[in-house]
């Protein structure tokens, strides 16, 4: 049976943890090669394993997706291992969290670079690469479509209590995604957006578990969530249960495929049902 990503170029940041690297090992059973990329070398090596023993191929890309020369870096491992770029997805990011009052700059800045800043230098970078194969493919009469998956979060669609930093970059990505499904439709380039409620990652592990913080650019950043917390979510969530991972990575796959072609400035939310865009 063909695989639906065969031979297609992917690019995922924040994929040696939790969501990027579910959607990395998804990509990459249905065809795809993978670019990794992980704040850490560690966990970056151990998903370009895990794909190399699956019969794929990917490379690594470690380092900040907030360094300046990220996004160019990114771009060109993967047209210098491939030649070309199909898919990329905007996933990086972390929270940290205060209420209004408490929040400092630096916590402000912060969430803006990860969350918004880096997904529009690794576009910007994309953007001539994109051009230049768009071009050369419809002077040969072929039709590919690529794809832009960016993230963001129920937080942006709806607000949440102590993440206006947060809160404001998720929205923000989206009306990334809203203008560049715009401005790149004539590349034959599918722009949308995820929006995640409740996944259970180590950013909302119940506080108390095996990692209570993540140290981020020098940073040490608190993690987790009050179990009751969790518990109301739970309740909450329509399906009964917090997302999985590998539920998160079938949303942004699904906007990857071939079936979304005519897809594109959309934003779905991958909840469970809860926090759906109204």
């Amino acid at each position: 049976m063909s695989k639906k990503l065969e031979g297609k170029v992917a690019l995922v940041t924040g994929s040696g943890r939790g969501i990027g690297r579910a959607i990395a090992l998804k990509f990459a059973s249905e065809g795809a090669h993978v670019v990794v990329n992980d704040l850490d070398e560690a966990p970056a090596a151990e998903v370009v394993g895990e794909i190399k023993k699956m019969g794929g191929d990917a490379r690594a890309v470690v380092g900040s997706v907030t360094a300046p020369d990220f996004g160019e870096r990114f771009v060109k491992e993967a047209m210098d291992a491939w030649g070309n770029l199909h898919i990329i997805v905007n996933n990086a990011g972390y929270t940290w969290d205060s209420v209004i009052q408490k929040m400092t700059d630096e916590q402000w800045d912060a969430m803006l670079d990860v969350h918004l800043k880096a997904p529009f230098r690794i576009l910007r970078a994309a953007a001539e690469p994109i051009r230049i194969l768009s071009k050369e493919e419809a002077g040969k009469g072929q039709n590919v479509v690529r794809k832009v998956v960016n993230i963001s979060s129920i937080a942006g669609t709806g607000g949440n209590p102590g993440q206006t930093n947060y809160s404001s970059a998720k929205a923000g990505i989206t009306g990334m995604t809203k203008t560049l499904a715009k401005e790149w439709g004539r590349y034959k380039v599918t722009v949308n957006c995820v929006a995640y409620g409740y996944i259970q990652t180590r950013l909302t592990q119940p506080l108390g578990g095996e990692q209570a913080t993540i140290d981020v650019e020098g940073h040490t950043v608190n993690v987790g969530v009050q179990a009751a917390s969790l518990a109301m979510m739970d309740r909450m969530i329509p399906l009964g249960r917090g997302g999985t991972p590998e539920d998160a990575a079938g949303a942004v796959y699904m906007f990857c495929i071939p079936e979304s072609d005519y897809v594109s400035g959309q934003v779905i939310v991958c909840g469970g049902g809860y926090g759906s865009v109204m």
